[in-house]
């Protein structure tokens, strides 16, 4: 079974989110859209579609979207089968989130590492 595919998106807290992201946009030349980050897409010669995307996007400092970590940062990382991986986690004593979110960007899952940091684990939608 394959577990991580690649990354799907990096999170980070922020002070004024809007005001690093206009930094990042200004600077860097990053394509920050309405929703505050920057979705790059997979253009490549084996994949002239595009087909899938990672993700960069700040997030306001209080948020508790990364709790019960208190790091300042979250990885997103791809995975075909979200179920057999979160299965497979928890048969190898790992501290596994109950919980299950599904939505139109695809299904995500949560896994804490040994050192607290919660990893966001999501297997996109058909076709992305």
């Amino acid at each position: 079974m394959n577990r991580v595919t690649g990354i799907g998106g990096v999170f980070f807290k922020a002070k004024d989110p809007k005001a690093l992201a206009a930094w990042y946009r200004d600077h860097l030349g990053m394509n920050v859209e309405d929703w505050g980050g920057v979705a790059f897409r997979w253009v490549t010669e084996s994949n002239p579609s595009g087909t899938g995307t990672t993700v960069w996007s700040p997030f306001k400092a209080d948020t508790t979207y990364f709790a019960p970590s208190q790091a300042s940062f979250m990885v997103n990382y791809r995975v075909e089968d979200l179920d057999a991986v979160l299965a497979a986690l928890r048969a190898e004593g790992c501290q596994v989130d109950d919980k299950v979110e599904e939505s139109e960007f695809g299904r995500f899952g949560w896994v804490i590492d040994p050192e607290g940091n919660k990893v966001e684990l999501w297997q996109p939608p058909a076709g992305q």
